[in-house]
């Protein structure tokens, strides 16, 4: 059974948005204050073995272990799918890489700039930009399931990864 992950971020780097889904739990969304080693821990499904993100074993991992203390390459089989794509020549950033496998989004305007921008007008009380935000992050997380499937079809991903 595999995660698929995603945080969101402010300007500094604090964690603003955790996003992640299993078969088991569907998607589980922490922002704020939930924001926390224990919530977080609490959340993550027993029966993962593996986890996938984009660009996670630089960035989204790195935060969470800095923020939450919690390691999860140490805890799961980890596959950044940024470098499975790479090393089979589909380039970018994730937002470019589902446009070239045809992956499409509901919120095509919004960038990861523009997430730490509603996550700021959340804090000054847009309830509007939090729900925004949470569909973004949503996307993200989903579309890893999207891109992983599209990698297996093309026979690209490779069970070592």
């Amino acid at each position: 059974m595999s995660i698929y992950l995603d945080i969101e971020t402010e300007w500094n780097g604090s964690i603003t948005v955790v996003g992640f889904f299993h078969e088991t739990t569907g998607l589980v969304q922490l922002y704020g204050e939930d924001v926390t080693r224990d919530r977080f821990l609490d959340e993550l499904p027993e029966d993962a073995s593996r986890i996938f993100t984009y660009n996670g074993h630089s960035f989204d991992m790195p935060c969470i272990h800095n923020q939450l203390a919690v390691d999860l390459r140490m805890r799961y089989r980890s596959h950044d799918l940024r470098w499975i794509c790479q090393r089979n020549g589909i380039m970018g950033g994730l937002k470019g890489v589902e446009r070239k496998v045809g992956i499409t989004r509901r919120l095509e305007d919004i960038d990861g700039r523009e997430a730490v921008r509603l996550w700021q007008r959340y804090t000054e009380g847009d309830e509007e930009a939090l729900r925004v935000l949470l569909i973004y992050n949503e996307e993200d997380v989903m579309n890893l399931v999207e891109l992983r499937e599209y990698l297996e079809r093309e026979n690209l991903f490779e069970a070592d990864d």
